[in-house]
């Protein structure tokens, strides 16, 4: 049996094509020639993601400015999405990705503990995806803070 290659392995991002908070069809292979910061949250309007969607916001003047697309992806749906992209003006694409296929293709789908509780879901998780479609960077189990400096220090 192979064995399984993770997206840090291959370093070739996963195409993928999703509806946005706004009904649009999305690929990543529509950004060819363009560098991608594809952020994959847990769940819209929760404490943790506001703070992170909302960094994102807040940086995203910075990022445009270095011609990078920013991409967010959870399993909500386009609903949900659409609320919290209006509840909190994010000027960004939130993809859906009701089945966790991508998540899971991108290896940030895993077994979680909280309150004493196993599940599976989203593990907060971002990639710089380069003009060609190459992971260049990875961030596994962000930490908000200080997370979109470093992703602009990164930028270069």
């Amino acid at each position: 049996m192979p064995r399984k290659t993770s997206i840090s392995e291959s370093k070739e991002a996963p195409d993928f094509a999703l509806v946005d908070h706004a009904g649009k069809l999305v690929r990543l292979r529509d950004f060819r020639g363009k560098k991608v910061v594809l952020f994959f949250y847990v769940r819209d309007d929760t404490p943790g993601c506001t703070k992170e969607a909302c960094s994102f916001r807040d940086g995203y003047g910075p990022l445009k400015a270095r011609g990078v697309v920013l991409l967010g992806i959870s399993p909500d749906p386009i609903e949900s999405h659409k609320s919290f992209a209006d509840k909190y003006d994010l000027p960004y694409p939130l993809l859906v990705d009701a089945k966790a296929e991508f998540a899971k293709r991108f290896g940030v789908w895993g077994k979680k503990n909280m309150y004493g509780r196993t599940f599976f879901g989203v593990i907060r998780s971002t990639f710089i995806i380069n003009e060609k479609g190459k992971v260049v960077k990875e961030y596994r189990r962000v930490k908000v803070d200080g997370h979109l400096d470093q992703i602009l220090k990164d930028l270069g």
